[in-house]
């Protein structure tokens, strides 16, 4: 998702919307914006089944420092970021060219890397 504010633009991942949604919801109720508050509430319905969930600030900046070495653009990273792949195949579809761009140990750097922010399946299980 891109914010534009005056002349800059910014991706955001997931998380943040999710946050910024979270944070401005009960506004939209106080002020009887019906339809405005659907779309939030349905889009937050919807994130929270997502890996965002899952996410913090922390475990972003851990993702964005270890993918440093990787070289993939700000996009590829955001959508790893968001997507949280689990195989080479969904890392081919992500990354443009990843054939010839990512070596195979660098593709299993970018899934352990992912597995970290994406975290533990066990910690889901006890959580629901």
């Amino acid at each position: 998702m891109k914010v534009i504010k005056g002349n800059w633009t910014t991706l955001l991942s997931n998380y943040e919307v999710l946050d910024i949604l979270q944070n401005t919801k009960c506004s939209y109720k106080k002020q009887k914006m019906n339809q405005l508050a659907t779309i939030t509430y349905q889009t937050i319905k919807y994130l929270e089944d997502t890996p965002c969930k899952k996410q913090n600030p922390e475990k972003i900046r851990e993702f964005l420092r270890a993918m440093e070495p990787i070289k993939l653009t700000k996009a590829e990273k955001l959508t790893l970021l968001n997507l949280c792949p689990t195989t080479p195949l969904e890392i081919q579809l992500i990354v443009e060219e990843s054939e010839e761009r990512l070596s195979e140990e660098e593709v299993n750097t970018v899934l352990q890397i992912v597995a970290n922010v994406r975290g533990n399946e066990e910690d889901t299980e006890q959580e629901t």
